[in-house]
């Protein structure tokens, strides 16, 4: 489905992709980064986004989100973790965009939904639109 879709130009969003194998089974589990690296290029081969956008936030304000979407319903399986996984995964994906910093933008979302989604739109603009002629300087 994404590369048929790129081929035609067109912008493939994915709500987590490879790195999220890294994290969980990577750094939080115990699959050698060689063994997902052999699964990333069997799976997806050279694809890879060109921007990710990790958002970023403490562990305890996260939580403290999700129990408020959940409401009174159950955790689910993560949110049932101790702090001290979700504290390995938020390190796990502060390591990925700091290890590759021209893909990765690390958003801090410890805001309001607007800031939020105002940081994410920079971003956007920044890596992924052209510059407009008017605006290059020489």
């Amino acid at each position: 489905m994404i590369e048929p879709a790129l081929k035609q130009g067109i912008w493939v969003l994915c709500d987590r992709f490879a790195d999220s194998t890294r994290a969980y089974q990577g750094s939080l589990g115990s699959v050698s980064p060689g063994l997902i690296n052999a699964m990333q290029r069997v799976t997806i081969g050279d694809l890879k986004p060109d921007l990710t956008i990790i958002l970023d936030l403490p562990v305890e304000i996260g939580l403290q989100r999700a129990a408020a979407r959940r409401g009174s319903g159950t955790p689910d399986r993560f949110e049932g973790e101790q702090l001290s996984f979700h504290q390995g995964l938020r390190e796990a994906y502060r390591k990925i965009a700091a290890d590759e910093p021209a893909r990765c933008v690390l958003i801090d979302a410890n805001s309001d939904p607007d800031t939020v989604a105002g940081r994410v739109w920079n971003a956007l603009r920044d890596r992924l639109l052209p510059t407009p002629a008017s605006v290059v300087s020489v």
